[in-house]
């Protein structure tokens, strides 16, 4: 299997990094597994944002990112450029916060975005 780099259009705040990282130090985590940022369809505004740990697949691209190695479908770079990711631990954000310069529009539960 090749590989293909390329410059990851995704940043992440030091919170989100540090959460990350503390997923991947968990005694029952499969250190062959990367970090996956991308897009999908659905969700109200018609795309809705992927970030999890899986393998990497033949035609994923692969980047690194504060010490992450991250993969992603090359053509989502373009609904991601310049996105940066957060992880908020306040009452009113909990969780993965999408901050996204591309997207026209989102829901109201940040998950979701139209471009």
């Amino acid at each position: 299997m090749s590989t293909t780099e390329m410059v990851a259009p995704v940043s992440f705040t030091e919170r989100a990094a540090a959460e990350l990282n503390r997923l991947r130090e968990q005694p029952d985590f499969d250190p062959e597994m990367f970090l996956r940022v991308g897009v999908k369809g659905g969700g109200c505004s018609g795309l809705s944002y992927v970030l999890g740990f899986d393998k990497k697949e033949a035609d994923d691209v692969e980047s690194e990112v504060q010490g992450l190695k991250v993969i992603m479908k090359k053509a989502h770079g373009l609904y991601l450029m310049g996105m940066e990711i957060d992880y908020g631990t306040g009452l009113d954000a909990r969780g993965f916060i999408f901050n996204n310069p591309n997207a026209s529009s989102s829901c109201g539960c940040g998950e979701s975005f139209s471009v």
